[in-house]
């Protein structure tokens, strides 16, 4: 019994693990990381599934294996067909096994999946040059040339191969054949440049020949010409500039074709050939493109010639084209302007005055105002050009009053034709006259530029009478204008007539209709508080609250009374009373804001 119980004891009792002390806690030299333990785990597991390396000993292990990869290669592309990267690794295992019958079968049946994508025709003729197959090289560039003759990459690495190999009579035919294509410049210009490789200058000029009936372009035509002056054949350079002049008449860089061939005479010291060049360009290219032969000429002229003559030449030709214009469209007076404006840098007066009395003789149809605008201009410039350059004042005031009677007032008037008027006549020292015409103004059409302006004239004038008839006139006929009647009152107010200008405040806001009412009420407001009349000011604001209820009147009729009782004395009073009716005020605007 004693002996059972002991070993029971013994299987049911939980031994646990010893404790174990580290004698060493000191970091090691090296530490490792868990990334090294990670490398190091995973490059012991690749070693261990790499396969292991065959060598092959004998033909039939050689066959075996290649039997294998063709396989892989074969279901490859047969899963696969569209795949050109697979039929070319395909391929060129093929050819790393010296295979190359296989490799061109490859390549083939390739072809027959997509040979339009030129870059297999590429990689099946390197294969071939690589391995010196030239014969089965060039079978494939006509191949390729015949299938894909838009693709210049292949015209010109089969003429390349051509090349190199020496066969310049092959790589001509090449040429010929891709130029039945008619490609783009570029193929014509490496055409070129082949045979002057090899000194073959008549076949060049020949191959030009054909170059710029493909291509009837300026450039093209300039290229030719500067090809046989490089080769000395001046007579026929000149000879392609007067033909691409011919043919290309119209085209859009014709300019640049006569600056050209006006530059290629230059060169030869024909300047009278190039004169007349310049002159013919100017007459026959529309205007918005010679600029660049307007340049080209006046430096031209600059240099060989005399500035009068480019000068004449220059105006002669934009008079012509102005004169075409306004012709079409007499009512664009945009470009009477600029016709005007050429005539005026010329200096000719006579010119000038014939030229504005043109446009101003062109009076428009309809009386609206917007397409009177621009006309009116015409009128103010020719009398400052009558004024400023010409020095003609009988002139300049004859052309104002003839402006002023052409417009139609009933409809419509400009404001500025008649200050400027008067201010020509103030310049001229002529009072009266200033007076006159800002009088007819006022009486035919009357603006509020024209009312300011005269006021300030007689109130720099000093004529304080005057300026208080304008302003009744001006009030008059504008009874709602807050702008008038406060001006009238400051300059009432600025004479020391303080009934004056209370009275005029009180005629102001008795007026039915105001554009601007509360800037005069303030006004009037602001005048009574600074006079000291209080009451008088708490009394506008009583009848101001009457007519309306506007937050805004409560706020400032408040701060008033806080102004007016400090002003008054009140600062006497207790300070429980100042505060007690400060806050009646505000009571009152706050209620008012309520009920808003």
């Amino acid at each position: 019994m004693g002996s059972y119980k002991e070993s029971g004891k013994q299987d049911t009792e939980v031994r646990l693990p010893r404790a174990t002390r580290v004698k060493n806690k000191t970091p090691a030299s090296v530490q490792i990381t868990a990334e090294q333990i990670l490398r190091e785990s995973h490059e012991r597991q690749e070693a261990e599934i790499r396969a292991p390396k065959q060598s092959i000993t004998d033909s039939t292990e050689l066959a075996d294996y290649r039997l294998r990869e063709r396989k892989k290669f074969e279901d490859l592309i047969r899963r696969e067909r569209r795949n050109i990267q697979a039929w070319v690794r395909y391929a060129k295992w093929e050819e790393s096994q010296m295979d190359f019958n296989r490799a061109r079968s490859v390549f083939e049946r390739a072809l027959d999946v997509d040979y339009r994508n030129h870059m297999l025709w590429l990689k099946y003729t390197e294969m071939e040059m690589k391995n010196k197959f030239v014969n089965h090289a060039r079978n494939v560039w006509d191949c390729a040339v015949t299938s894909l003759p838009r693709i210049d990459q292949l015209w010109y690495k089969y003429i390349h191969m051509e090349e190199m190999l020496g066969n310049v009579a092959g790589a001509r035919q090449v040429f010929e054949r891709w130029m039945q294509w008619q490609p783009d410049q570029q193929g014509w210009l490496s055409f070129i440049k082949f045979e002057l490789r090899y000194n073959e200058i008549d076949r060049a000029r020949a191959i030009y020949e054909r170059f710029v009936q493909c291509h009837p372009k300026v450039g093209s035509w300039i290229r030719f010409a500067k090809f046989e002056m490089k080769n000395g054949e001046i007579a026929r350079a000149r000879n392609c500039y007067e033909r691409a002049a011919d043919i290309l008449s119209g085209d859009e860089e014709v300019e640049r074709l006569f600056v050209e061939f006006a530059e290629f005479e230059e060169k030869c010291k024909e300047t009278d050939r190039a004169r007349c060049i310049y002159k013919f360009a100017l007459d026959n290219i529309p205007k918005g493109q010679a600029e660049g032969v307007y340049k080209k000429f006046v430096a031209f002229e600059k240099q060989y010639g005399d500035m009068g003559g480019i000068d004449d030449a220059i105006v002669g030709k934009r008079r012509f084209q102005y004169e075409d214009e306004v012709r079409k469209n007499p009512l664009n007076y945009d470009n009477w302007f600029d016709y005007i404006r050429l005539e005026e840098s010329v200096g000719i007066k006579e010119r000038v005055r014939e030229a504005y009395e043109r446009a101003i003789a062109n009076v428009p149809v309809a009386e609206e105002k917007r397409y009177w605008q621009r006309y009116v201009y015409l009128w103010i410039n020719y009398a400052m050009y009558e004024e400023l350059e010409a020095q003609d004042m009988d002139r300049a005031r004859k052309v104002y009053r003839e402006c002023v009677k052409l417009i139609p007032h009933e409809e419509f008037s400009f404001a500025k034709i008649w200050l400027l008027a008067a201010q020509f006549e103030l310049r001229q020292l002529n009072l009266n006259g200033a007076r006159q015409m800002l009088g007819n103004a006022i009486g035919r059409a009357p603006k509020d530029k024209i009312f300011k302006k005269y006021i300030e004239i007689e109130l720099q004038l000093g004529n304080i009478d005057r300026c208080r008839k304008l302003y009744k006139k001006y009030v008059e006929w504008s009874p709602d204008n807050c702008y008038a009647w406060t001006k009238f009152a400051e300059l009432e107010r600025s004479l020391c007539e303080t009934d004056r200008a209370r009275s005029i405040y009180k005629l102001a806001i008795a007026q039915p209709t105001l554009d601007m009412p509360e800037l005069l009420w303030k006004a009037y407001i602001d005048f009574e508080i600074s006079e000291g009349e209080y009451e008088d000011a708490r009394a506008l604001y009583e009848t101001l609250l009457d007519r309306t209820k506007h937050l805004m009147v409560w706020i400032s009729n408040a701060k008033f009374e806080a102004t007016a009782m400090e002003d008054s004395g009140a600062s006497d009073m207790p300070e429980a009373e100042v505060q007690a009716l400060l806050y009646e005020k505000k009571k009152l605007c706050l209620r008012h804001a309520r009920h808003k």
